[in-house]
């Protein structure tokens, strides 16, 4: 039986609300079953709120990019991922290439997959390194300069989109480390996407690693800036500047996103429980430690170890490894960075 929130998101016609239930019920959703009856009723909702062709056209083309994209990550969904973002207009003789091409496969030789924007420049560097085997390219359609590189056309993997807030979705929602090469203004925009998403709270956690060559300034000036004019003027916390790994090596980066995971795995929030999913058990000591240093970003209790939780028994979530729960202020992104980090120096490698 449905909820009485759920029922009250309908069309206002019986009828259409009636054909709507029939179809959710024969789509072979399972429990998903509630979900499809809802997107459904969105659809027949805007075509009998909306005469705007332009608004329908445009909601369509971005829902079947969300279908066809997911489609192609279901079956990827338990491997790991790096999403690399750089220049398009980087040569292939440029030192930045050639570090690219050796991160690739040195991330996937520690089992990772790696996702680029697949065009050419350090995308382009991201996919050989890779290989088509291990790689992910999503696209964006452009009257110039993107076009898929030789290491991901007609692949697969290949994603095509028209609207950028699709694909920068899936870059987000599907990876769980990022590293960013110098770049221009796409670069940037993706940089910054990535820190406004994880300071919010609305990506999960991940180490965003900025990396350049040994003798380039590139981060470092912008690094200058950000805090200089950002943190010093109260644009952003000090403590954001935590969500900023700096790299000029690609052991390094390497080091940094094997090191985030070493200990923690995944994050679930449960209500106004934040879980914390581990790959190793924590010692009582160990979960003192950690009270003592970041008890104070909590709203209340304190940090403490738990089994899954029933809403991870229903959908049947990592149930086998260990947990911390805790009511997590969800606001001070930075230092529960800082935690995470951390909490992976605590147990002996």
């Amino acid at each position: 039986m449905k909820d009485k929130s759920k029922k009250e998101y309908n069309t206002g016609r019986e009828d259409l609300d009636k054909i709507i239930a029939d179809l959710a019920k024969v789509s072979h959703s399972g429990n998903n079953a509630g979900l499809i009856e809802e997107m459904l009723t969105t659809v027949v909702k805007l075509g009998l709120e909306n005469e705007d062709r332009g608004d329908l056209k445009l909601i369509n083309m971005a829902l079947k990019e969300l279908r066809y994209a997911s489609k192609i990550f279901t079956p990827y969904r338990n491997y790991r991922k790096v999403v690399i973002f750089g220049s398009a207009r980087s040569r292939k003789d440029s030192e930045e290439y050639k570090m690219t091409v050796k991160l690739s496969e040195l991330i996937v030789k520690n089992g990772f997959k790696i996702i680029t924007g697949g065009g050419p420049g350090i995308m382009e560097a991201g996919n050989k390194g890779a290989g088509r085997e291990d790689s992910f390219s999503l696209n964006i359609k452009l009257p110039f300069e993107q076009q898929y590189n030789p290491y991901t056309a007609g692949d697969k993997k290949s994603i095509s989109f028209k609207y950028f807030f699709n694909r920068k979705l899936f870059f987000l929602k599907e990876s769980d480390a990022t590293v960013v090469f110098p770049g221009g203004f796409g670069t940037l925009d993706e940089c910054f996407e990535s820190l406004t998403l994880v300071q919010t709270g609305k990506s999960k956690p991940r180490p965003i690693i900025l990396i350049d060559p040994p003798h380039s300034q590139y981060w470092n000036r912008l690094i200058n800036f950000v805090t200089g004019e950002l943190s010093e003027r109260g644009f952003i916390s000090r403590n954001d500047l935590s969500l900023l790994i700096r790299a000029n090596s690609i052991e390094k980066v390497a080091d940094e996103i094997l090191q985030f995971y070493r200990v923690y795995h995944s994050i679930r929030y449960v209500g106004d429980k934040t879980v914390l999913r581990l790959n190793k058990t924590l010692s009582s000591e160990d979960i003192n430690k950690l009270n003592n240093k970041y008890r104070h970003i909590l709203r209340s209790g304190k940090i403490e170890t738990s089994g899954s939780l029933p809403a991870e028994q229903k959908s049947e979530e990592f149930l086998d490894l260990p947990r911390l729960v805790m009511d997590f202020d969800r606001h001070n992104f930075g230092e529960f960075h800082e935690m995470l980090r951390f909490l992976n120096t605590l147990v002996p490698n």
